[in-house]
Formats: C-alpha cells, sequence, structure tokens
C-alpha cells in the first residue's frame, strides 16, 4: 500500500474495526457482482460501469481510470465543519471495502495481482468544504506514466494505492 500523509491520518484515526462487505454500498455492490471484463484495447474494467461502446482513449491506462472511477455515495451522511470527522471515517470504510471487492474480483477473473485501487478523498462541493471520496481502478503499465505520479507528496488529497495483496481473506476483507 502506498499512501500521502493525510491517507496515513486517516487510516491511523479509523481505529482497529476492519471493513466488512456491509460497508460497501448496494449500488457498489452490484458492480462488484457483475465482475471484470476486457475491453477491444485490453483494458480491464468493471463490467457494470463500461459504456455500451468503447470509447476512443489516448492508452489503456486512460480508459480503465475513465471507466472504473466513481465517487464514493455519501448523500446519506452528514454535512458541514462538525461532520468532517464522521464523514471521512464512513468514506473511508466504504472505499476500502469496495477497494477490496473489486480486487479480490479482478485476481479471479485475471489470475493475477495486475489491478490497483486509487482511493482519495478531498474537499469539493460549491465552497471547497465538502470532504467526498472516490475509487478508481486500473493496471499499471511499463510504457505509461502512473495513474498518480508521486502519490506521497500529494497534498490537495488524501490517496492511497492499494493491490489485492493489501487485502486479508482470513481477517476481514483488510489489512491495516
Amino acid at each position: 500500500m502506498r499512501t500521502n500523509p493525510w491517507m496515513r491520518r486517516l487510516l491511523a484515526d479509523a481505529g482497529p474495526d476492519t471493513p466488512s462487505p456491509a460497508d460497501v454500498p448496494p449500488l457498489f455492490r452490484e458492480v462488484v457482482e457483475e465482475g471484470w471484463s476486457t475491453t477491444g484495447s485490453g483494458a480491464r474494467v468493471l463490467a457494470a460501469l463500461r459504456p455500451e461502446r468503447d470509447g476512443f482513449h489516448s492508452d489503456r491506462l486512460a480508459e480503465e481510470t475513465t471507466v472504473d472511477g466513481r465517487g464514493m455515495t455519501d448523500l446519506d451522511l452528514p454535512v458541514g465543519p462538525a461532520a468532517v470527522d464522521e464523514r471521512a471515517r464512513v468514506l473511508l470504510r466504504r472505499c476500502l471495502a469496495y477497494s477490496a471487492a473489486c480486487l479480490r474480483a479482478a485476481r479471479d477473473r485475471f489470475g493475477d495481482d495486475a489491478v490497483r485501487a486509487y482511493v482519495s478523498l478531498s474537499f469539493g462541493g460549491l465552497d471547497e468544504d465538502l470532504l467526498t471520496a472516490s475509487v478508481t481502478f486500473c493496471t499499471p503499465l511499463p510504457d505509461v506514466l502512473p495513474h498518480i505520479a508521486a502519490l506521497e507528496r500529494v497534498r490537495d488529497a488524501a490517496v492511497a494505492e492499494l493491490s489485492v495483496h493489501d487485502c486479508s481473506d482470513r481477517e476481514g476483507p483488510w489489512r491495516g
């Protein structure tokens, strides 16, 4: 697992409880259940998120991040300055549980551990005061720049790059 300082703090503050499959919101569970597919260019994409027709992308990495990236459900969470810690805790649990489920499904489908999940939490909204989260998946390629270069130096978001090896099958869905 690669993280930047803000994400390391969030993970440390999350406590000992590991996220569980119950933390994955229902719409995201449906995505996990549909599994993975491969496009004509060889991109590995979540089948439920794949458009009816493959689009034009500059490279396979761009196709994967475009198709597989989604904001995490947060409409049921409180808003405002007093709610930041609660939002962070719940959003992080949701993102980690969803990532673990998708990474396991990718390993099972493709027979390798190449797919990576990128979890990010950042402030957005009209006044940049609403903590939001997103998850995307991609397969690093030797001839293409990484999805997030210098991830450890990102300052405007909490970011983690995760592999299936960060998931634990025996102790719940996640290794902290």
